[in-house]
C-alpha cells in the first residue's frame, strides 16, 4: 500500500496551500522592500539629470522608492502575512503528523488503544485550538473546508493492515520521503548561501574600492560607495531572512536522525516498540524541532 499527501484530510490541504500562499506573500513583500531601498539609494547616487519644472526626476524617483518601502511595510503588517504563514504551516504539519500516527498505530493510537478515532479527533481539536488562540483562522468556521472529514478512508485502510505492511508504508512514504526532502532543502540552501556570500563580498570590495578612490581623488566615489553599501546590506538582510546557514545545520541534523531511525525501524524495532518509535520520528520532523535547531545552530 502507498500513502501519499493526497490521502490526508482536506483540512491539511487547505492549510498547506494557505501556508504556501502566505509564505510567498511575505517573501515577496520583503524582497520588494529591499529592492526599493537599493533603487532609492541608486537614484540618489545619480547626477541631477533631467528636471520637470523645479523637480529633479532622479530625486523624485528616490523619494517615491522610499515611499514604496513604507507602503509595502504597512500593507504587510496589516495582512499579517508572516504570522499567518507560520501558523498555517504549524497547523498543516500538525495535522499531517497526527494523521500519520493514527494511520500506522503511532502513539497514542497504538494497536491496544481503545477508541482511537475519538482520541484522534480530541487530540486534533486540542492542538488546533492552541493555534486558534494564537490567531490561526480555522477554515472550517468559514465553510472553506467541510466538517467531519478529519479522518480519510485511506487512513482507516492503512490502520486496518497488519504491522509489517504499516511499517513498510511508513518507512517508505513518510520517513524516506521526509529525509529526501531535507536533503534537497540542504542542497538548495548551500547553493543560495554560496551565491549570496560571494555577492556580498563582491559588493563590499567594490564599495571599499570606490571609498578609497573618493578618499584620494574627486569623482563619484562617495555616491557609488553608498549605493554599493545599500546593495550589500540588502544582500545580508535577505540572507538573514531566508536563514540559509542555520537551516543547513538544522536540516542536516534532522536528516541524520531520520537515517538512523530508518535503520532502527527496519532492523530492531518490535511491534510493541513501534508506537513510541513513530512518535519520536514525528517529533524530529516537527516545525518546532527545526526552529529550535536553527536557533541554536553554531
Amino acid at each position: 500500500m502507498t500513502f501519499r499527501n493526497e490521502d490526508l484530510p482536506a483540512l491539511f490541504h487547505h492549510t498547506d496551500q494557505a501556508a504556501i500562499s502566505r509564505q510567498r506573500e511575505s517573501t515577496q513583500a520583503t524582497r520588494a522592500q529591499l529592492v526599493l531601498l537599493v533603487a532609492a539609494a541608486g537614484a540618489a547616487a545619480l547626477p541631477e539629470g533631467p528636471t520637470l519644472g523645479s523637480t529633479h526626476l532622479f530625486g523624485l524617483l528616490s523619494a517615491l522608492s522610499y515611499a514604496g518601502v513604507l507602503a509595502v511595510g504597512i500593507r504587510s503588517t496589516r495582512r499579517r502575512a508572516r504570522p499567518q504563514w507560520q501558523l498555517n504551516r504549524s497547523a498543516a504539519e500538525f495535522i499531517k503528523s497526527l494523521a500519520w500516527r493514527y494511520a500506522v498505530h503511532g502513539a497514542p493510537f497504538g494497536s491496544d488503544a481503545q477508541g482511537a478515532e475519538g482520541t484522534y479527533r480530541t487530540r486534533l481539536e486540542a492542538g488546533l485550538d492552541e493555534l486558534r488562540k494564537m490567531g490561526w483562522s480555522d477554515p472550517r468556521t468559514a465553510g472553506l473546508v467541510p466538517e467531519g472529514g478529519e479522518i480519510t478512508g485511506a487512513m482507516n485502510r492503512l490502520r486496518g493492515l497488519d504491522y509489517h505492511v504499516r511499517r513498510e508504508t511508513y518507512v517508505r512514504d513518510r520517513l524516506i520521503e521526509q529525509r529526501n526532502w531535507y536533503q534537497r532543502r540542504t542542497e538548495v540552501s548551500r547553493r543560495a548561501t554560496a551565491l549570496w556570500s560571494w555577492s556580498i563580498v563582491l559588493l563590499t570590495c567594490l564599495a571599499l574600492l570606490f571609498a578609497l578612490i573618493g578618499a584620494f581623488a574627486s569623482g563619484p566615489g562617495p555616491k557609488l560607495t553608498g549605493l554599493l553599501s545599500a546593495a550589500a546590506a540588502a544582500g545580508i538582510a535577505w540572507n538573514e531572512v531566508r536563514r540559509h546557514h542555520p537551516l543547513i545545520e538544522a536540516h542536516t541534523l534532522i536528516e541524520q536522525d531520520l537515517s538512523a531511525m530508518m535503520v532502527v525501524m527496519q532492523t530492531t524495532i518490535t511491534e510493541s516498540q513501534w508506537p513510541s518509535a513513530v512518535y519520536e520520528t514525528e517529533r524530529y520532523v516537527s516545525p518546532q524541532h527545526t526552529d529550535w535547531l536553527a536557533r541554536h545552530s553554531s
